[in-house]
């Protein structure tokens, strides 16, 4: 099974390319940034100019032209057809019970501010014990359950600022 790239350029054009396809190019790095490529007899002098891999966006200027290429691989897809995003964890502005249960204990306070992966609250399930950590650093805003309440699945518990 091939590994296939699908190219987004200047938002106007879209390309898949095959990596074998990119293996067979001849490509001799001149510098850091810089490439001779010589595909099918005809030159190209590359140079990246700006890369940001977590948007999978690079500024490419080729023969003297300025393109700008958003680079997506098999996974990339999914998660985007998914709905989901690189980083979208970081903008959740609240947390939902995942799940029928007991409040066990609340740990935070509203107007605390929390890091990443702090625990909010132990929720009973199953017979089982849930800790429930923080997605993102953050200042509760509000709670909206006690300890010892009951919640149901995607109940709100806890907003952030």
């Amino acid at each position: 099974m091939s590994k296939i790239f699908k190219l987004n350029v200047n938002n106007s054009f879209e390309f898949e390319i095959k990596a074998e396809e990119i293996s067979h190019l001849d490509i001799l790095q001149v510098s850091e940034s810089e490439y001779h490529i010589l595909q099918h007899n005809k030159s190209y002098n590359a140079e990246i100019q700006e890369t940001n891999f977590n948007n999978k966006n690079y500024k490419v200027k080729v023969n003297n032209t300025n393109y700008n290429i958003n680079i997506f691989n098999d996974l990339d897809l999914l998660i985007k057809n998914m709905g989901f995003s690189v980083g979208s964890a970081k903008h959740v502005n609240s947390i939902k019970s995942p799940m029928p249960g007991l409040i066990l204990e609340i740990a935070i306070k509203v107007g605390q501010k929390i890091k990443e992966n702090d625990t909010l609250f132990i929720l009973e399930a199953m017979k089982m014990e849930n800790i429930i950590s923080s997605p993102r650093d953050g200042i509760i805003k509000s709670i909206s359950v006690n300890t010892g309440d009951a919640v149901e699945k995607n109940q709100l518990i806890i907003e952030f600022e």
